[in-house]
């Protein structure tokens, strides 16, 4: 089975620090995490960038859409794929890697940011995780480097949840942990994936979870479900 980290931050440690930042990310190593979860989408130029929204408008306040807009163009702190991964590999973490397209760029998106893995990840790091809400990303990934792990990213487990993440060769499951329920938290256990939620930033939340048998929770606030954690093993 896929192996992860009980706790990631998610888009760097963004309770602290500006979300997909190279910032968030060592606030994210400061407080405790050995692994974070980025966004990944392309610009005008097909540059890989560390972004979750389509528009550069709530993180950056800049009203244009990132799929106009070329490299060169884009505000500096918006990191590029490859700045983020130095900065990984000097802060020795592992990533959680989000193929985010933008509309009718899925398969493209998810091409690029494995070339760009299969170029720059470094060999000390624990190999990186992909996941995607977008069905259509994780196949390219899927067919262009098979060998990169992938997660199926689902809001709500439906009962087809099995039958997509067969699809496209899925060892893992994220989903949304405010709707996550037991019968189904076991269900995606004995069926072999590896179970991660997001965003959880409660404590006994996120206890009561790992106690249903999820693997891998993903926070804004690493530090505090790390503490919260402790010794804490999934359950079974």
């Amino acid at each position: 089975m896929l192996q992860l980290p009980k706790v990631i931050g998610h888009r760097g440690a963004m309770a602290y620090a500006p979300e997909n930042t190279l910032e968030s990310f060592r606030e994210a190593r400061r407080r405790g995490a050995t692994w974070v979860e980025i966004d990944v989408k392309l610009t005008a130029d097909a540059v890989p960038i560390v972004m979750h929204d389509s528009s550069l408008a709530r993180t950056m306040g800049v009203e244009r859409l990132a799929a106009e807009t070329p490299r060169a163009e884009l505000p500096a702190a918006v990191p590029t794929f490859e700045q983020a991964i130095d900065c990984f590999r000097e802060l020795g973490l592992g990533c959680n890697v989000e193929i985010k397209p933008c509309e009718g760029r899925e398969a493209e998106t998810a091409r690029v940011t494995v070339e760009t893995l299969r170029r720059c990840w470094p060999a000390d790091l624990p190999p990186p995780l992909l996941s995607s809400f977008k069905d259509a990303s994780l196949l390219a990934a899927f067919q262009a480097a098979p060998e990169f792990a992938r997660a199926l990213l689902i809001g709500a487990l439906g009962d087809d949840w099995q039958a997509r993440a067969q699809a496209v060769s899925a060892a893992g499951i994220n989903t949304n942990g405010k709707l996550l329920t037991a019968p189904r938290a076991v269900e995606v256990r004995k069926a072999g994936y590896a179970l991660s939620v997001y965003t959880i930033n409660d404590g006994d939340v996120a206890r009561a979870l790992v106690g249903m048998g999820v693997d891998c929770v993903i926070t804004d606030a690493p530090d505090v479900i790390l503490e919260a954690l402790g010794g804490v093993s999934p359950g079974r």
